[in-house]
């Protein structure tokens, strides 16, 4: 299906405009919308996430293509939503209290949503409570946890002591990440997974996904 190549390699040049018109196409021609979505938009992300680990293209390249994704996506929601189209997962993104940077905790809520992952943005300076009661709230497999500080990195071991207080680690992975934090600092404060970048953190948070569902 020629098409759904069409789409996936606009997506990666950052077309949005020529994006949506191949969608609306490929609709046209009566292929699915979950078809689209999984053989279009996320496998036309899917290649940019591997670029990116790959350092063959930076974050703005990565940062045009998810736009052309959210544009094609607009296109299919609703038809998602009446075909029953389910996400992969969800999880529950933000920077840690006291810390006001988003930069890769946007970058990561991109590539998780080209995973096909729906992703709850809490924004910067999250409290434990707000990780640990969305995920409860919203039923969410994964809470991804950032920061940049290494002053606020402590409030990562919050959120994990809070989660075992509440009962849901048995249900709910914690994932940490961030310029000062490492393998051992993940394992220290008992969460689950630490990636190094964006796209090994989708990867990460699809085979968690696969493996509760």
């Amino acid at each position: 299906m020629s098409i759904l190549t069409d789409i996936s390699e606009a997506l990666q040049r950052g077309k949005a405009k020529i994006v949506q018109e191949h969608v609306q196409k490929a609709l046209d021609e009566g292929i699915a919308a979950k078809e689209i979505l999984d053989n279009g938009l996320l496998a036309g992300m899917g290649v940019i996430g591997e670029k990116f680990k790959n350092n063959e293209v930076y974050v703005p390249e990565v940062l045009i293509a998810a736009r052309a994704m959210y544009a094609g996506i607009n296109i299919l929601k609703p038809l998602l939503a009446t075909e029953g189209a389910e996400a992969v997962g969800r999880a529950c993104i933000g920077t840690v209290r006291g810390d006001l940077h988003d930069i890769g905790k946007n970058l990561v809520k991109m590539m998780l949503e080209g995973k096909g992952i729906e992703v709850i943005d809490l924004g910067v300076d999250v409290t434990p409570e707000q990780f640990v009661n969305t995920a409860i709230e919203k039923d969410c497999q994964i809470i991804c946890c950032s920061a940049l500080l290494t002053t606020t990195m402590n409030v990562m071991k919050e959120v994990v002591d809070l989660a075992n207080e509440k009962g849901i680690r048995e249900k709910v992975k914690i994932m940490v990440g961030g310029a000062p934090v490492t393998e051992n600092f993940c394992q220290s404060i008992g969460a689950d997974c630490y990636t190094s970048d964006a796209a090994s953190a989708a990867d990460a948070a699809l085979a968690i996904c696969k493996e509760m569902k």
